[in-house]
C-alpha cells in the first residue's frame, strides 16, 4: 500500500499515526457517491446514471464534499470482485488542489461494538479494525487461563486509575431493538424481512457524514443478532434536567421513522419480537434451516442465513456456544392449555428432524433449538451514569431487586414459534438459548473435566450485590475462582466486588479473536470486556471506556421487555430513572436476599403474573445510613439483612396500600410505620419527588402521563401486551383454541399492532387515555432556568 501525504491535515495525520496497526473502514462508504451540489451526501447506486451530479466520477465513485473551511473529505468503494476484496479510498485536500489518497483493503470482521475512533477535530469520523482470525472454542481453551488473568490485571488497573473519579452528572439512554417485518396481504402471511445489514449501512452512513459535516446525530444505529433487527439509541445521551424527561418519546418517535421511510412498500418496523419466529416460511427472502449440514447452529428450525451476516460476531457466539456445551441448546417452553389442546401435548418434530435432532424436546413444551429463538427477540434497556463508582455500585443493588417488578409489568411475549405459551416473558427463553455450560457444569453426570457445576446460564438474574453494605444479603453459594478472586483482592479490590469479578470470569470468553490475544493491560480493557459483555445479567456494572474519558461509571438496567409504542417505551425508562433519583434523594433502601430476586424473576414470567402472582418485597422504607454520601463508603456498614419482607402484589408494590388514607413519605418518617401500616409505593414516591423539584409545565404533565400509565398497568386496568396479544387470538375466528397460532390470526394481530404503532389507531385497553406533550427539544427558557436551579442547590450543598 502506497500513501502520499501531501498538503497534511489533522485527518491525515490521524491517518498516518493509524495506518500503521489498523485497517480503516468507513460506513459512509457504503452510500456510493459524495455530491458536491449540496450540504448533503446523496444516496445513489453504481449502477445508476447521475452524470448531472458533478464532480461524481462513475468510474472511480469519487467526489468531493465541501466543507466550510473549503477543504473535503472523500469516501468511495469501488465495486471490485468480493465483496471483502474491496478497497476504500479516503481522500483528504482540496478539491483541486494537493490531494491524499489512501487504498486500503476491507476486513468483514468489523467490530462495531468497540471499533469507533474519532479524528482530534471530530470533523470525520473513522471506524478501525485489525485482520482478524477468531478462535474456535477449542482453541479457545489452551489460552483460556492467560486470556482471564490478563482480563482481570485490565480492571485491576482501570478500576485504580478511576475510582477516584468524582463528580460526574446524570447522563443516560435508551436502547431499543425493533423487528423488520414484511406484509403480504394477498396472502395474510406476515414474515420477518431479513433487509438489517442494508438498512443498518444506510443508516450508520449518514451518522458518518454528520459527524462530515459537523451535525448532531440524534439518534444512533447498530446491528443486532438477527439478520431483521436494528438497535437504535440517542444519538448524544440525556441529560440530568427534568425536562429531558420530555424529548425522550419525541426521540423514538423520530427514531422510528427514520427507519420507516426506508423500507419497501409492505414492510414496516416494529418494536416486538415476533411471535412466529422458527415457523415455517417466516423469513424474506426464503431461507431454509440446514441441521444436516456443517454449520454454527444446526437448528431444525433457524435457518442460519437469519442470523445477521454482517459481522461474524453473531454466528461466531452461535457456533462456539454450540461447541463448548457438545451439544445443541434446547429450549423447552411449556405449553399453554387451552380447552383443545391435546393432553399430553407432543408435537410431531419427524418432518423436521430424527434421533439427536429433536431427542430433547419435552412433552407439553414449544421446543427450540437455536440462540435465535432467545437473541432474536427484542428488549429494551437503560444505561444511565453514576456520580461517582460508589453511586454506580449502590444503585446497581438498589435496582436489583426492581428488575422482576419491571418484568412482570412490561410483560409482551407470549407465543413463541406460532404457537401459545404458558409465559408472559421471553426472559428464560434467552437464558437457555446461550446456555453453554456442558453436561458436566450443568450437574447431569459427574465432574470429569469440568471444575465446578454451575447454577445458572450465563445469561441470568445476578447472585450477588456488589456494594459493601449489601454482602450480608447474598445468600447463596457464590462460584468463583479462587486464583481469580486472590488475584482481585491482591490487587487492593474489596471484597464484594472482587467476588462479583471472579463469578463473572468462571465462564470462558466465548469469541477471542488470535491478532487481539496480545494486550497491554495498562490501556486495554478488552480482554475484560469480552468476558464482562457476555455474562448477560438483569443488571449490568459498567466502568468507563479507557478510551473515552467523557464518559463514568455506570450501570445499565436490562429486564424490561420491549413495548409495542413509543409511549409506552418511553414511560418505562423514564421510570426507571426516576425511582433511581428517588432512592438517592430519600436514599432508601429495597434490598432483599438474592435468593428471592431470583425466586421473583421465576414468578414475573408467567403467565398475567401482574394480576395473578406476588412477589416477595421489602415492606419497609428504611433510610440506609451507609448509602453514599459525600462521595465516601461508610466502614459501618452491614449487619443483619431486614426481616421484614412479604409477599405482594404489583398493584400494591406501584401504587402502594396504606389504611384509610394517603401515604406521605419523609425521612424523619423512616422506619417509624408499623408492621401493619402499610407500603407507599414506587409510583407515590415519585410523585413526592417531583413535587420538591421545579419542573415545567409541559414535562411535568408528560412524566405524569406515564406515571398514571405506569398505575394502571400495575392495577391490571391497562393491560399488558401479553395479555392484549392473548386476548386477540382467543376471540380470532381462525384460532382453534388448541395452542396453534395460524398466520392468518398472526398476520391480522400484527396488522393491528402495525397500526397502533404507528399512532393511526388507538387501543384504550393496552393505552389507556393518556398523551403526552413530549417534544424533540428543550425550550431554551426552560433549560437555563433548571440549569441555574441545579448549580444554586449544587452551591448551597458545597
Amino acid at each position: 500500500m502506497s500513501v502520499n501525504w501531501h498538503n497534511e491535515t489533522p485527518l491525515s495525520r490521524t491517518l498516518r499515526d493509524r495506518i500503521a496497526h489498523y485497517r480503516i473502514v468507513a460506513a459512509v462508504a457504503n452510500l456510493g457517491f459524495l455530491d458536491s451540489c449540496s450540504s448533503h451526501l446523496m444516496i445513489t447506486n453504481k449502477k445508476t446514471s447521475c452524470s448531472s451530479r458533478k464532480p461524481c466520477d462513475l468510474m472511480s465513485g469519487r467526489g468531493f464534499l465541501p466543507e466550510r473551511s473549503g477543504r473535503a473529505a472523500c469516501f468511495s468503494m469501488p465495486q471490485t470482485g468480493h465483496r471483502h476484496r474491496r478497497s476504500l479510498y479516503l481522500r483528504s485536500g482540496r478539491p483541486h488542489g494537493k490531494q491524499l489518497e489512501v487504498g486500503i483493503p476491507v476486513s468483514a470482521a468489523f467490530d462495531y461494538a468497540t471499533a469507533k475512533a474519532w479524528s482530534p477535530t471530530r470533523r470525520v469520523a473513522v471506524a478501525w479494525i485489525t485482520r482478524l482470525e477468531e478462535c474456535f472454542f477449542l482453541s479457545i481453551g489452551s489460552i483460556r487461563t492467560a486470556f482471564q488473568k490478563h482480563g482481570i490485571y485490565q480492571f485491576i488497573n482501570l478500576y485504580h486509575r478511576l475510582k477516584s473519579r468524582q463528580g460526574d452528572q446524570l447522563k443516560w439512554g435508551d436502547e431499543i431493538e425493533y423487528t423488520i417485518v414484511k406484509f403480504d396481504h394477498e396472502n395474510k402471511k406476515v414474515r420477518v424481512s431479513c433487509r438489517a445489514e442494508e438498512l443498518l449501512s444506510r443508516l450508520q452512513a449518514q451518522e458518518e457524514v454528520n459527524a462530515l459535516i459537523g451535525t448532531v446525530n440524534h439518534f444512533l444505529w447498530r446491528p443486532e443478532f438477527a439478520a431483521y433487527m436494528v438497535e437504535g439509541t440517542p444519538g448524544v445521551p440525556y441529560g440530568g434536567l427534568l425536562a429531558c424527561f420530555n424529548v425522550v418519546e419525541a426521540n423514538m418517535v423520530v427514531r422510528r421513522k427514520e427507519v420507516q421511510k426506508l423500507l419497501k412498500k409492505g414492510e414496516s418496523v416494529l418494536s416486538i419480537s415476533f411471535p412466529a419466529l422458527g415457523s415455517r416460511d417466516f423469513t424474506v427472502p426464503p431461507m431454509k434451516p440446514t441441521p444436516r449440514q456443517e454449520g454454527p447452529g444446526r437448528s431444525i428450525f433457524w435457518p442460519e442465513d437469519a442470523v445477521f451476516c454482517g459481522h461474524p460476531r453473531f454466528k461466531n457466539l452461535v457456533k462456539n456456544i454450540r461447541g463448548r456445551r457438545g451439544e445443541k441448546v434446547a429450549i423447552n417452553v411449556p405449553i399453554f392449555r387451552d380447552k383443545n389442546t391435546p393432553n399430553p401435548y407432543i408435537e410431531d418434530l419427524s418432518a423436521y428432524g430424527e434421533g439427536d435432532m429433536i431427542s430433547a424436546a419435552k412433552p407439553d413444551h414449544i421446543y427450540m433449538d437455536h440462540m435465535g429463538f432467545g437473541m432474536g427477540c427484542c428488549c429494551l434497556q437503560v444505561t444511565f451514569q453514576a456520580v461517582n463508582v460508589d453511586e454506580a455500585r449502590w444503585l446497581y443493588d438498589q435496582l436489583t431487586p426492581i428488575t422482576p417488578i419491571l418484568l412482570a409489568l412490561s410483560a409482551a411475549t407470549p407465543i413463541f414459534r406460532s404457537k401459545l405459551a404458558d409465559v408472559d416473558s421471553r426472559w428464560d427463553i434467552i437464558s437457555a438459548s446461550v446456555d453453554d455450560r456442558t453436561a458436566e457444569e450443568r450437574g447431569l453426570v459427574p465432574l470429569k473435566n469440568s471444575k465446578w457445576t454451575i447454577a445458572k446460564s450465563r445469561y441470568d438474574t445476578t447472585d450477588c450485590y456488589i456494594y459493601p453494605c449489601s454482602v450480608a444479603y447474598n445468600d447463596i453459594p457464590l462460584q468463583y475462582d479462587e486464583a481469580i478472586y486472590k488475584q482481585l483482592r491482591d490487587g487492593d479490590i474489596d471484597e464484594p466486588l472482587a467476588k462479583h469479578i471472579a463469578h463473572m470470569f468462571i465462564r470462558d470468553p466465548l469469541q477471542v479473536f488470535r491478532e487481539r490475544i496480545q494486550q497491554d493491560d495498562e490501556k486495554s480493557t478488552e480482554h475484560f470486556e469480552t468476558i464482562q459483555s457476555s455474562n448477560w445479567m438483569n443488571m449490568r456494572f459498567k466502568p468507563p471506556p479507557p478510551d473515552a474519558p467523557e464518559i463514568g461509571w455506570r450501570v445499565e438496567f436490562r429486564p424490561t421487555e420491549v413495548q409495542l409504542t413509543d409511549f409506552e417505551n418511553a414511560a418505562y425508562c423514564c421510570f426507571v430513572v426516576l425511582l433511581t433519583r428517588v432512592i438517592i434523594s430519600f436514599r432508601l433502601t429495597y434490598l432483599l436476599p438474592i435468593s428471592m430476586v431470583s425466586e421473583n424473576m421465576k414468578r414475573a414470567q408467567k403467565r398475567d403474573a401482574v394480576l395473578n402472582q406476588k412477589f416477595l418485597f421489602r415492606k419497609s422504607l428504611a433510610t440506609c445510613v451507609s448509602a453514599p454520601k459525600d462521595n465516601k463508603v461508610s466502614a459501618n456498614c452491614g449487619g443483619k439483612p431486614s426481616e421484614d419482607i412479604e409477599e405482594m402484589t404489583i398493584n400494591e408494590i406501584i401504587n402502594g396500600w396504606l389504611f384509610g388514607h394517603t401515604y406521605w413519605y419523609s425521612r424523619e418518617m423512616s422506619g417509624s410505620l408499623g408492621k401493619d401500616d402499610g407500603f407507599p409505593g414506587l409510583v407515590p414516591l415519585i410523585r413526592q419527588y417531583l413535587d420538591s423539584a421545579d419542573v415545567d409545565v409541559d414535562t411535568r404533565c408528560t412524566v405524569s402521563q406515564y406515571l398514571n400509565f405506569i398505575s394502571k398497568r400495575a392495577t391490571g386496568e391497562i393491560w399488558t401486551l401479553a395479555h392484549w396479544i392473548r386476548h386477540f387470538v382467543d376471540k380470532h375466528p381462525a384460532y382453534k383454541h388448541d395452542s396453534e397460532v395460524p398466520d392468518e390470526t398472526i398476520y391480522d394481530l400484527l396488522v393491528q399492532m402495525d397500526a397502533i404503532s404507528s399512532g393511526k389507531q388507538h387501543c384504550q385497553k393496552l393505552l389507556g387515555c393518556h398523551r403526552s406533550k413530549t417534544d424533540h427539544l428543550i425550550p431554551s427558557a426552560v433549560r437555563r432556568a433548571e440549569e441555574s436551579f441545579v448549580m444554586s442547590k449544587q452551591k448551597r450543598g458545597s
